[in-house]
């Protein structure tokens, strides 16, 4: 066994809403859609209107910096929707689904006979391309592009995240040939980075043409830019590819069958949820039909992935393209006189500002109450007890509010992304947006740098 790194730094959030370990397959959905504001730093061109006919795998829309990376359709169907929001950015592509899914096909080829070009050409013509994504930026990754290595975090610590060495034990050849096609395109390691507290999953253990990492210590440990700092640190000029176990997989189905198959397995999590289970769904389902009856009455809050980082959506909205997790909370608008004051033994603090503090174990609901309005930036050490990565957070995010390029270079946003902030955001005294500055501060490095 390689050596276990240990992280100490980090906050583990116990909220109840935890999935049985049961997978189910969801019925097929009856809308599906695309979403361009899941990808960072592009700019869609549509290639589709409203009435089209697509297969499964037929593209919906390319970026405009890069007209090669397409966006395909997860299902056949008919284009009925195609949703705008502010100066008429597309916000979403939305596709009725037919009751059987015609594929459109792609060349089957065994990755270990292809070269570094054609593979990237079938990626880039299935739409699976966007399956890559890189640091420094956090943006999909550029073909032109050949990274130092390849990251690939095999588990997640985000509260009520879906257990992946559950969820991926039945793939375990998929999850192989995935890492064969990902070895043409790296001249250097795949990291395999695996949890150290739990037995790994056998698509794990048998991996061969990684090197395997394992890691121990509570949330963000499973982030993989905590991973990427804590093995391979990124300096300036450096690019470092990362992608996830599903995805992998769905790489390996591609080589395999032909098809465009994004099914994945998504936890449906949250107080809310009457029972908490995993399903078996096509990524980009609406989450109506997922959610049918198994929601308690109230108002509530439903979010594309987890607490921390997911996206806010409707009762009828879509799973986001990243994301393996939809979660459920109450809404938390409500004023709570005095409510700093009170003994709080059924609240939750990451200080020891209640004395629930005593019950390390308990599990909690939590709404989405600030507690609080925002206030002036108030200088403590709450950010560094969250923050493991050898980088001060205080002083990137000033950096950033300066919009001091070479000082937010030195500080190390080559490395981050907004995720690695989640835990310094919900810490935080004066309330500050921390995650969104993150992504000012990328957003304002890329357009620096390009």
């Amino acid at each position: 066994m390689s050596q276990v790194i240990k992280i100490k730094k980090g906050l583990n959030i116990n909220l109840l809403g935890e999935a049985e370990k049961i997978i189910k397959k969801a019925d097929q959905a009856e809308y599906y859609a695309v979403k361009p504001t899941d990808f960072k730093g592009i700019r869609p061109k549509l290639v589709v209107k409203v009435g089209d006919k697509v297969k499964a795998g037929s593209p919906l829309f390319f970026d405009k910096l890069q007209p090669e990376i397409l966006f395909v359709s997860p299902v056949s169907g008919e284009i009925t929707a195609i949703n705008r929001g502010e100066r008429r950015v597309i916000q979403e592509v939305i596709i009725h689904s037919d009751e059987k899914i015609d594929y459109h096909e792609f060349k089957v080829s065994d990755p270990k006979t292809l070269t570094r070009d054609e593979i990237i050409l079938i990626l880039l013509e299935s739409g699976m391309w966007p399956l890559l994504r890189q640091r420094p930026y956090s943006v999909i990754a550029n073909p032109k592009d050949t990274p130092k290595s390849i990251f690939i975090s095999a588990f997640d610590t985000a509260p009520l995240a879906p257990d992946m060495d559950f969820v991926v034990s039945d793939d375990t050849a998929m999850f192989q040939k995935g890492i064969d096609v990902l070895s043409k395109l790296t001249t250097g390691t795949i990291h395999l980075n695996l949890n150290a507290d739990y037995p790994v999953a056998e698509a794990y253990n048998q991996a061969k043409g990684v090197l395997k990492n394992y890691f121990t210590g509570p949330h963000p440990t499973g982030n993989v830019g905590v991973q990427i700092n804590k093995i391979d640190p990124i300096n300036k000029g450096d690019i470092i590819w990362y992608t996830y176990p599903q995805e992998v997989i769905a790489i390996g189905r591609l080589f395999e069958k032909g098809i465009y198959d994004v099914t994945k397995t998504v936890a449906i999590t949250g107080s809310e949820i009457i029972h908490p289970k995993y399903l078996k769904i096509i990524n980009g389902a609406s989450i109506k039909s997922l959610l049918k009856e198994n929601v308690k009455s109230g108002n509530n809050r439903f979010i594309s992935g987890n607490v921390l980082t997911g996206t806010k959506i409707s009762n009828e909205g879509f799973i986001s393209f990243y994301d393996n997790q939809i979660t459920v909370i109450p809404e938390g608008k409500y004023f709570e006189f005095f409510g700093w004051a009170l003994p709080g033994i059924q609240k939750y603090s990451a200080s020891r500002t209640f004395l629930s503090w005593l019950m390390p174990g308990k599990k909690y609901t939590l709404d989405t109450n600030l507690h609080g309005g925002h206030r002036a930036f108030v200088m403590t050490n709450e950010y560094d007890k969250v923050f493991p990565m050898d980088i001060y957070p205080v002083h990137l995010i000033k950096a950033i509010l300066a919009e001091d390029i070479e000082l937010m270079e030195k500080l190390g946003i080559y490395e981050v992304d907004e995720e690695d902030f989640a835990l310094c955001e919900f810490v935080c005294t004066s309330k500050i947006d921390v995650q969104s500055i993150i992504r000012k501060g990328l957003d304002l490095t890329r357009v620096e740098m390009s």
